[in-house]
């Protein structure tokens, strides 16, 4: 009996330790609360999932985004990516895009000077190459979307410019970009087809460039030219013509055998200051809901809108 009762202290404490210690076992067991690998973030799976391992740059599914995206972009996405920011910040509240639009070849020689970017989006693929070779891009770049070229006159066309043929006319003002501008290369890449044209003349692209009174350096400039009544016609993208634009300016088709499929292709940049950020717009763009506002704006999307 003395031994008993020299040992129930012991006896006691092992039992209320064991008491103590039996709800640490608690969490093992089934619960209703979500797996703690279940992010609270909704927007974030779906806009990862959208793109492809083999056409983005993100290999793992984007968290949401946070902080300042600096986007270098083609002018002609102004109005689109404008709203593409709304959609993107109302899916990631942490975040602020901005935006330096310019002429695809001023962008990537501004990243060749050191300008410091999250995201190049250029209007061909002439430019992100070249940012590719000054190894200011980081992994593999998609194209988002694609456009085609139109003619544009002033409202009332002065010239009555109708076609194609009608660009080499004597005495029409005409409005392009610099050579090195991707607006300019599409126009001189019409001219030489339409040169092939039996109709047209092997002369046609030296007549038409004769016409030329000024060369602006992207596409939102030559626009506005037209908008002012500067020249009789420009070939811009077909996207140019917008709610904003469109009250002052006439449209003429170029026809497909002319056209050309104008491809956009983005990609993140090398030693920018918010990767993830960057990684995360560009998978914005490629999923349905920045997809869909691209179709908006009359893009042609590449992935399914809905």
């Amino acid at each position: 009996m003395l031994i008993e009762r020299r040992w129930l202290p012991a006896l006691l404490t092992t039992l209320v330790f064991a008491a103590c210690a039996a709800p640490t076992a608690a969490p093992s067991q089934p619960s209703s609360a979500p797996p703690a690998a279940v992010s609270p973030v909704v927007s974030a799976a779906p806009v990862a999932s959208a793109v492809p391992s083999s056409a983005s740059p993100v290999t793992s599914p984007v968290s949401q985004a946070s902080g300042e995206v600096t986007v270098f972009a083609a002018a002609s996405l102004t109005d689109v990516f404008n709203d593409m920011a709304q959609a993107f910040q109302a899916a990631n509240p942490q975040a602020k895009v901005t935006y330096n639009f310019g002429s695809s070849s001023a962008l990537a020689t501004q990243l060749d000077q050191g300008a410091r970017a999250d995201v190049f989006a250029s209007a061909d693929q002439v430019q992100m190459d070249n940012a590719r070779k000054g190894n200011h891009i980081s992994g593999s770049d998609a194209v988002f979307a694609t456009n085609r070229l139109v003619i544009i006159t002033p409202k009332n066309n002065p010239a009555g410019v109708r076609s194609v043929a009608d660009l080499a006319k004597p005495g029409l003002t005409l409005i392009t970009a610099q050579p090195s501008v991707p607006i300019g290369v599409y126009t001189q890449d019409m001219l030489d087809k339409a040169s092939l044209d039996p109709q047209l003349g092997t002369t046609f692209k030296d007549r038409v460039n004769a016409n030329v009174v000024s060369q602006q350096t992207d596409d939102r400039q030559i626009v506005a030219q037209i908008q002012l009544g500067s020249a009789d016609a420009a070939v811009v993208y077909k996207t140019d013509i917008t709610p904003l634009t469109a009250d002052a300016l006439n449209a003429v088709d170029v026809p497909d055998n002319l056209n050309t499929r104008v491809s956009y292709p983005i990609a993140t940049v090398t030693g920018g200051e918010n990767p993830n950020g960057g990684a995360a717009f560009n998978a914005f763009v490629l999923s349905p809901a920045g997809q869909a506002v691209l179709a908006k704006w009359s893009f042609v999307p590449v992935r399914q809108t809905t």
